[in-house]
């Protein structure tokens, strides 16, 4: 009797504590899918349960009801075919998902509910992966945007590089890395320059404001740069060793290690640049000279150096990740010898210091909601010298002259946090959110050599699905700013597709989208104060936000077939920007801020994918037009239009592990309108421009070795012309900086690592 009491007692102990483990692993290399979807429903009464793998590729499946009998398992992650199978209750398995060999399917995060697909996406997302960012040799932001459609760069060769989207420029653009701000705004912008692309996994772009989610900045559009937290192998050793023949040598080198639920990584690296003059011929390699003309750059030297430390740790379904990052760069403008006897000269020094550090915690916490917080700290700071050098003895001395010198600190922190319901089979769904965040300023230039300003913010936004093919998401954000009034920022945006003629392989979407912007007044154009015997600056502490409205409307055609695919994409954009805050001036020896201009940009762009197997094939065009504010009170044309367009070929050669990429844009003539000191309008016209980058790229002993050569700015392209005419009192023409004409870079990657 005591027998079959302990068996049955067994048998109950067993069924209340079952579990089975399902193991997925990439079929192409035999590594672990961490964070691969596993969907089990019960074929008997229906019951449905999401379980996702850890970092080993491991789920253990512990619901006993839902697994009481035959059930059906679907498995699917980004990249790989979607697996299907039956499962019985006693069985563990390991699945092999084989890669996706048609197109590339991605996941985006920026501005959504949870991880979803850019196809499912309410907004129209672009996406720059880390193939077209290695293939372009790219080296930090600025050479990544060279070859997108609707982005203009420009170059100051002491400030380094900004960029403008949908016409739009400075700090009407978002730039986020991983959902966190990127501080430090000289005259405006970021310099896109100190953006470095040696541990970034993708770049998600979206066109218009994001302002309900992301608050101010995000009028023209946001760019969010999403890294790189994962690791399929238990320790890897990687480098990559970049040279260009414009004296540009780089070394990146990264350690990660993973155990169970657990990965910590650290990478750093050196960029340094000695310079390039217009002369200057590829490979040319500088001589030391110290009292001569040649001391002086068009492009001056930089040097950076930059460290990250990633902590990772799985919590069942949520994600918990530290970063913390270290940015230096000193930039050095020589100058020229001073006569009559070239012994002396005036040199400045730029220094840039950024420590970052972020915490986040993401991930579904039930079957219908996610989670999204996080937390973070910046600090930036930009010190500028001048010293007079003594070109025979090299002494130098700080100058006496107090605009020579100037020290600018800014410390930023934030926490944003967002809960969301995400059942894909709802009707409706929704996210609530908060969003911190308290900047401080530190300067000689800043009113009482400090200032603090804060931005609390709540912001919802709901998705209805009155039948399946139409969504609808409307948004709001309410904000209380500590130093002006803040406007409310409603969103709607609106999505529908479907399937021709009930074909799943042929599909056409529509979306459009109507935001309401805005940028809150700097802490600089709210507080600057630079008074001397030369300055006369005051910012202006009655500032308005700057608000805007925005329209976009695209459509979108998508057929595969087979291992062919075809992507047609028409779009169209209209922004209108009021109270734009510029600096003018307030009397006769006096400059200060105020919102006396607006703004408008319009702009159409249409796009061609094509791929077949391992070809793809990019096609595209824009028309961006420009609003001139002197139309109001003079005969001039109400906008301004310019063309671009875009082709990249990309071939991966898998037989011989080789990768071949082209990657070309024309950037179009940009006029404008300009009134010279008699008070006479005259036509402004900067000229256009082609560049073309290509790379071929081949891997050894089974990708551990990677070799890439290619040529960047085919064209030779380094300075345009910008010209004015049409005026008989002004006419002339300047030099603009684009490029340091046709140079050839190499690349060596080295990645050693052990499996599990």
């Amino acid at each position: 009797m005591k027998k079959h009491i302990l068996i049955i007692l067994s048998l109950f102990w067993f069924g209340s504590t079952f579990s089975q483990t399902i193991k997925v692993v990439s079929k192409d290399d035999g590594l672990p899918i961490p964070s691969a979807h596993i969907f089990i429903r019960n074929l008997l009464n229906g019951d449905e349960k999401l379980f996702i793998t850890d970092t080993s590729g491991k789920a253990t499946l512990t619901d006993s009801e839902i697994l009481d009998s035959k059930c059906l398992i679907s498995i699917t992650f980004i990249g790989y075919k979607k697996l299907t199978d039956t499962i019985q209750k006693t069985e563990s398995k390991t699945y092999y998902l084989l890669p996706e060999k048609t197109t590339l399917n991605e996941v985006v995060i920026t501005a959504q509910y949870a991880p979803n697909s850019p196809e499912k996406a309410v907004h129209k997302i672009k996406i720059i992966d880390s193939k077209k960012i290695e293939a372009m040799g790219a080296v930090n932001l600025r050479d990544v945007l060279t070859n997108e459609l609707n982005i203009r760069l420009s170059q100051d060769n002491v400030l380094g590089s900004s960029m403008s989207l949908q016409g739009v420029s400075g700090q009407n653009v978002k730039i986020l890395i991983d959902g966190v701000p990127v501080t430090g705004r000289l005259n405006g912008n970021i310099d896109i320059s100190q953006i470095n692309m040696n541990n970034v996994e993708r770049i998600e772009i979206i066109e218009g404001p994001l302002s309900v989610n992301y608050g101010t900045d995000a009028l023209g559009g946001t760019i969010n740069i999403i890294t790189k937290k994962s690791q399929k192998e238990t320790f890897t050793i990687s480098s990559s060793n970049f040279y260009e023949s414009n004296g540009q040598y780089n070394f990146t080198g990264k350690i990660g290690y993973r155990k169970g639920k657990e990965l910590v990584s650290i990478s750093g690296g050196r960029n340094y640049f000695d310079g390039w003059r217009t002369n200057d011929k590829p490979f040319h390699v500088e001589q030391k000279r110290i009292a001569d003309s040649l001391r002086f750059k068009n492009w001056k030297p930089k040097e950076q150096y930059f460290g990250t430390l990633y902590y990772g740790h799985y919590f069942k379904k949520i994600k918990f990740g530290y970063t913390g990052d270290y940015f230096y760069e000193e930039v050095t403008n020589k100058g020229m010898p001073r006569l009559p006897y070239y012994e002396t000269a005036f040199d400045d020094y730029y220094n840039t210091k950024r420590i970052n550090n972020s915490l986040n915690l993401n991930g579904q916490i039930s079957k219908k909601y996610y989670l999204n917080i996080l937390a973070a700290y910046n600090h930036f700071q930009r010190v500028k010298n001048t010293y007079f050098k003594d070109l025979t003895t090299l002494d130098e001395v700080l100058t006496e002259n107090v605009s020579d010198q100037d020290t600018s600190t800014f410390n930023d922190f934030i926490t944003r946090g967002t809960i969301s319901r995400t059942k894909d089979s709802a009707k409706f769904n929704y996210e609530l959110g908060y969003d911190i965040n308290h900047e401080t300023a530190f300067g000689l230039r800043i009113k009482d050599t400090e200032q603090k300003i804060g931005d609390y913010a709540i912001f919802s936004s709901a998705e209805y699905k009155p039948w399946k093919s139409l969504t609808i998401r409307p948004g709001l954000r309410a904000i209380y700013n500590t130093a002006y009034k803040a406007p409310l920022v409603p969103s709607l945006n609106i999505k529908y597709s479907t399937q021709i003629k009930g074909d799943v392989n042929k599909t056409l979407a529509v979306r459009f989208s109507y935001a309401r912007g805005f940028r809150s007044p700097s802490l600089k154009e709210l507080y600057f104060y630079f008074v001397d015997i030369n300055h006369n600056v005051t910012g202006n502490e009655n500032l308005k936000a700057e608000q805007s409205h925005n329209f976009n409307l695209s459509t979108s055609y998508n057929k595969t077939k087979n291992e062919k695919s075809l992507k047609i994409e028409l779009s169209w954009f209209y922004n209108n920007i009021e109270n734009m805050i510029s600096l003018a001036q307030s009397s006769a020896t006096q400059y200060s801020y105020f919102n006396i201009d607006k703004f408008q940009t319009m702009g159409l762009q249409l796009q061609n994918e094509f791929s077949v197997k391992h070809f793809k094939f990019a096609l595209g065009g824009a028309y961006i037009g420009r609003y001139n504010q002197l139309s109001e009170q003079y005969a001039a044309e109400r906008f301004s239009y310019s063309p671009e367009g875009r082709c990249n070929l990309f071939y991966e050669w898998h037989k011989q592990k080789m990768t071949f990429g082209l990657f070309y844009k024309y950037t179009g003539k940009l006029p404008a309108y300009a009134v010279n000191a008699s008070n006479d309008v005259y036509k402004t016209t900067m000229q256009d421009y082609h560049t073309a980058d290509a790379s071929i790229t081949r891997t050894f002993l089974k990708k551990k070795l990677g070799l890439t050569i290619g040529a960047k700015n085919l064209f030779d392209i380094k300075n345009i012309t910008g010209v004015a005419a049409g005026s008989t009192h002004s006419s002339g023409a300047n030099s603009i900086s684009i490029g340091m004409g046709r140079t050839y870079f190499f690349k060596l990657d080295i990645n050693l690592n052990t499996k599990n």
